[in-house]
């Protein structure tokens, strides 16, 4: 192997090894594999166009057209299809799938789902640092500047990962990878002077030169060097920040879990879990995060309740700071619930397993719950009847990752009367629970009133508010709208009339307040999926928020005030006459179907993001679309004609090899047929030379190409026509019936005296395709100097101004 050839091995090699860094990133690292045939492919179209030679801006421009021909091809009908032809193509789905990574990665927490999005994010970052890296460290000869890439790489994987247990590992890959490469470079650089850089003979070589190798052909004494230096400055690198206090724990150091606390383990923190549940609605992977069984007769109220927010400040809703005190079994009563209602519940029993990639610190777990068996350290916080994760170390706590568990809770059945004549609530809870800012718009008070007018109970008005968001006042759904939580976005939300469940449960929480009765907003799981096996899956959509209102003798109670679909509304909050609800009951809560509004949404209404996920509807069939669903036969044209393109691409020069040599051997013209001996010997490395005649330049062909006698007689019989053919007398006529056979004869034992890999080189990049460069260099020149002739003959017949 060539020194250039094994400095593109290891340029490629420690790209890879750098890539290893970003694995912790994603959940799979199949996309590593995928990342190593691409950067091999993308490397080898390198090595080809070096050898040929091309200039070094066209070598780049060929493994850049290379990579992205596979990244094309890779990733065909992944993206939305939304036109026609490769440019569209390339400009449209190829763009929405770069765009689409980029969200999933604002969207998704480390280690992220391996989305078609992100793994395309992936491959084409890992790609590009390839092709940074082998322009640096072969192309342009600079291996020490290839390193600047590398780092980049790395330290945008680290930096994003925050470290762990395996990032030495990585560093300790990318390092090998980078010094590996250096090696490789320096051993090419030795070698263009002469010097053997490796084992060397012992008799060849005197000791005291310090190049002689050792026994068993041990590497020499600067390979030695070379190695001990970077194993030295690699544990420097790895053990230092460790050994320092001053840079924490360095590359060794532990990255702890998440926490969402305060780190006391005695209250539970004021955190807001709403920041991800906008990202959740919206994710493009659906994966589902809890699965469970349940005997509850009625699946579709069996809600997941994680936590409630109970304090609105004017900035945010979040959960107010409260003492935690250790889990009782079994839990102590709701609170406000009163024996006659407690006497028509269901006790239900739901067993739930957590997936390893969910890492919330809240139990999500059906309301209220009475018993809860789980593993681990957890506390309980009686007000909202939550159970948080305890703290086990520093910066790392409990948390529901790969949990197993199993709840006792209450399936209560209040009656629209029970409700409607619920006593007055306790002074404490009214005081607490209808607390609202100081800059609260008016607008909501007054909407709060305009709509629970005439109402003479809370659980009217409670029920008034939830159908006015619900059926009557023509909201709609829609995760896209920015999730402000703050007084001035309830206020912006009752005018614009659009958002998703955070917006309807804040706005119906801040309203029922205002009107004295007191709320809080839940936030959790909807019922998921039922499955035939009978389990129920819980995804990353059904993330939801609804609000609570307290009722003395029932306690807090659960309202649907968002029109989405698939959700139901609890049966005690409709009354005998209720209006349409605003969905029928599903199984799995749809995401983003628009609400009920006085005109309906057409398909082309529909926003792409609605559309993506089937919620528009059936859309009428384009004219001249076809109506299978795949890709119409003009796109699969255009695509076999691109593919036999980029595949008829490396065969060109063989084409036009046979081409010219028949037209060469067809003429019967002797000095054509000496021309093609001459290139065919070119092909296999005997490059041309004028300066000889013809017998000399035919002994000079059958000594470098290492002829056998047969081949090399029949180059001396083409050289001999053509001296007959240059130097007969003036009407002598030359006749030489067997000229081509001689050619092909000659052409055959050129071929069959080198090395296979030799054969293939002269086939497919023959060296005497340069005669097409210096041919278009001619025609060039030509062109040139025949416009500057024409232009002087034309500034030579202008009238001369201006002279004196």
């Amino acid at each position: 192997m060539s020194g250039r050839a094994r400095l593109t091995l290891f340029a490629a090699l420690a790209t890879l090894l750098t890539s290893w860094s970003l694995t912790p990133l994603v959940q799979s690292a199949g996309w590593l594999l995928q990342a190593a045939l691409l950067l091999a492919v993308q490397s080898a179209v390198g090595a080809g166009a070096r050898r040929v030679p091309l200039a070094r801006s066209l070598t780049v421009a060929a493994q850049a057209l290379v990579s992205l021909v596979l990244l094309a091809f890779l990733f065909l009908g992944k993206g939305e299809s939304t036109g026609q032809g490769p440019l569209a193509y390339l400009v449209t789905d190829f763009g929405g799938l770069f765009q689409r990574g980029v969200q999933d990665v604002s969207e998704f927490a480390i280690p992220a789902p391996l989305t078609d999005g992100i793994r395309l994010l992936l491959l084409s970052g890992v790609l590009l640092i390839g092709l940074l890296v082998d322009t640096l460290a072969v192309t342009a000869r600079t291996a020490a500047a290839a390193g600047l890439p590398l780092l980049a790489l790395y330290s945008v994987a680290a930096g994003l990962s925050g470290g762990g247990k395996a990032s030495w590992f990585s560093f300790l890959l990318a390092g090998c990878g980078f010094l590996m490469m250096l090696l490789a470079e320096g051993r090419d650089r030795l070698a263009q002077w002469g010097r053997v850089f490796g084992a060397a003979p012992r008799e060849r070589v005197s000791a005291a030169s310090g190049l002689g190798g050792g026994e068993g052909g041990q590497a020499t004494a600067p390979v030695r060097t070379g190695r001990r230096i970077g194993v030295v400055a690699l544990g420097i690198a790895l053990a230092v920040p460790a050994a320092l206090p001053a840079l924490g724990g360095g590359l060794l150091g532990a990255r702890g879990e998440e926490g969402g606390g305060s780190g006391a383990g005695g209250t539970i923190s004021a955190v807001n879990p709403l920041v991800s549940l906008q990202s959740s609605l919206n994710a493009q992977d659906n994966r589902v995060v809890l699965k469970y069984r349940t005997d509850n007769p009625q699946q579709s109220e069996q809600y997941l309740r994680i936590l409630a927010l109970d304090e609105f400040n004017g900035v945010k809703w979040e959960a107010s700071g409260r003492a935690l005190t250790d889990v009782p079994q079994p839990l102590p009563t709701p609170p406000g619930l009163s024996p006659a209602v407690r006497a028509g519940a269901i006790e239900v029993r739901t067993s739930v397993s957590a997936a390893d990639t969910y890492t919330q610190r809240y139990l999500p777990m059906p309301y209220p719950a009475t018993r809860v068996e789980i593993g681990g350290k957890w506390r309980f916080e009686p007000e909202g009847r939550t159970l948080v994760g305890d703290q086990l170390g520093r910066d790392k706590f409990q948390n529901v990752q790969g949990a197993m568990y199993t709840v006792g809770s209450l399936l209560l059945k209040p009656t629209a009367q029970q409700l409607s004549k619920a006593p007055e609530p306790e002074a404490g809870i009214v005081a607490e629970y209808t607390k609202l800012p100081d800059n609260l718009p008016p607008v909501v008070a007054e909407t709060a009133r305009q709509v629970t007018q005439g109402s003479k109970d809370n659980y009217t008005r409670a029920v008034k508010l939830q159908d006015y968001f619900a059926v009557t006042g023509g909201f709609r759904y829609n995760t896209k709208t920015a999730s402000g939580t703050g007084s001035a976005a309830v206020a912006r939300f009752l005018a614009d009339k659009e958002g998703f469940c955070v917006h309807f449960a804040f706005s119906m929480a801040a309203m029922s307040r205002s009107l004295g009765i007191p709320a809080r907003v839940a936030v959790g799981f909807t019922p998921g999926e039922k499955q035939a096996d009978g389990s129920v899956n819980v995804s990353m959509r059904d993330a939801h928020a609804w609000p609570e209102l307290y009722f003395q003798g029932v306690g807090w109670t659960r309202f649907e005030p968002t029109p989405r679909s698939g959700l139901t509304v609890p049966d005690y909050s409709r009354p005998q006459a209720q209006a349409p609800q605003p969905s029928a009951p599903a199984p799995l809560p749809s995401q983003n179907t628009p609400a009920p509004s006085p005109a309906p949404s057409t398909a082309d209404d529909c926003p792409p993001e609605l559309r993506k996920l089937g919620e528009c509807g059936a859309a009428a069939p384009a004219a001249g679309s076809s109506g299978g669903g795949g890709p119409s036969a003009a796109t699969i044209a255009v695509w076999a004609v691109v593919a036999l393109a980029v595949l008829g691409l490396p065969l060109l020069p063989l084409l036009w090899r046979t081409r010219l040599r028949a037209r060469r051997l067809g003429s019967g013209e002797v000095l054509a047929a000496w021309r093609e001996l001459g290139d065919a010997a070119w092909d296999v490395g005997v490059a041309p030379d004028g300066a000889l005649s013809p017998r000399r330049a035919a002994a000079r062909v059958a000594d470098l190409g290492r002829l056998d006698a047969e081949a090399s007689a029949a180059v001396h019989r083409v050289a001999g026509a053509v001296e007959r053919s240059l130097y007969a007398p003036p009407g002598a006529e030359v006749s030489y019936p067997g000229l081509s056979s001689d050619v092909l004869l000659a052409r055959a034992g050129l071929l069959s005296a080198v090395s296979r890999r030799s054969r293939l080189r002269a086939l497919l990049l023959p060296r005497s395709a340069a005669r097409l460069s210096w041919a278009a260099s001619r025609r060039w020149t030509a062109v040139t100097s025949s416009v500057s002739t024409r232009l002087t003959a034309v500034r030579l017949r202008l009238p001369l101004r201006g002279r004196g």
